[in-house]
């Protein structure tokens, strides 16, 4: 009986429940109007981030490696975009795709318009 009453339950970042992840995600995307989960040492995450720079938009950026619950949260965006590779790129909300995809949207022209207003 006494050692029913001892009992320890740990948590921590990597075991938060997948909800509340979820929400940190939706919150974070509500938040800003450009974001970018990435992780520091990724070619292809410069390579967007270095775009938004070249156009002086502000970007929100979540280095996942550096973070905690970065894990849980690259494992809870590919549930919710369907893809795990970083970078996930989200304007006004809606992920865009990764780096490969931002740079064509620049190239494109396409970019520009989706970052006005």
């Amino acid at each position: 009986m006494g050692s029913q009453s001892t009992k320890i339950i740990r948590t921590s970042k990597m075991a938060s429940p997948a909800v509340d992840v979820q929400q940190f995600i939706k919150d974070a995307i509500s938040k800003d109007k450009v974001v970018i989960f990435s992780k520091s040492y990724c070619p292809y995450c410069d390579m967007a981030k270095k775009v938004f720079a070249q156009v002086k938009q502000p970007a929100k950026v979540y280095e996942l490696d550096e973070r905690d619950d970065g894990a849980s949260i690259q494992d809870n965006l590919a549930q919710i975009t369907g893809f795990r590779t970083v970078p996930q790129v989200f304007i006004n909300g809606n992920c865009v795709g990764g780096g490969t995809d931002v740079k064509a949207l620049h190239s494109s022209g396409k970019l520009a318009p989706m970052l006005i207003g």
